[in-house]
């Protein structure tokens, strides 16, 4: 069944891969949170009691060569910062994969999109972004370092 032919648009397909996301976040344990309306520069948030991690979420069904490129541009309104989104959840439809890529990992340092290839084993040293296939735990913060007094 091809999963595209019921969205008139990529407008309904994102808010269907924010969907999917919620689903596999709170099967992998996590309590999501979703923000009114548009005006957030992120899709999802996860909470952590006195912490939230904010998820930008983006999807691709783009083939080229032996990948899928997935494209993170935003607005001109509201531009991916560091200070905005903590990470990048990228779905790979035909493939039903999830990257969770850190923000640091690629804001600033790519233009438009980046590579992804679920369909071969990772290898060392190749495909930058393998490493975050299917990494759900990374979404989890680390523990703040306590302050001195």
């Amino acid at each position: 069944m091809d999963k595209f032919k019921f969205f008139k648009n990529f407008k309904e397909r994102g808010e269907w891969v924010e969907l999917c996301f919620m689903v596999e976040a709170l099967r992998h344990g996590y309590k999501v949170l979703t923000p009114w309306g548009e005006s957030s520069p992120f899709d999802v948030a996860l909470y952590f009691g006195n912490r939230i991690v904010r998820v930008q979420v983006k999807s691709t069904s783009y083939r080229k060569g032996t990948g899928y490129l997935c494209h993170l541009r935003s607005g001109p309104q509201r531009p991916y910062t560091l200070d905005n989104i903590d990470f990048f959840a990228g779905y790979v439809v035909p493939q039903d994969v999830w990257y969770l890529i850190p923000a640091p990992a690629v804001i600033g340092k790519i233009k438009n999109g980046l590579m992804v290839c679920p369909m071969q084993r990772p290898k060392v040293n190749r495909y930058r972004y393998e490493c975050y296939r299917e990494a759900w735990p990374l979404l989890r913060p680390k523990p703040e370092e306590k302050k001195p007094r």
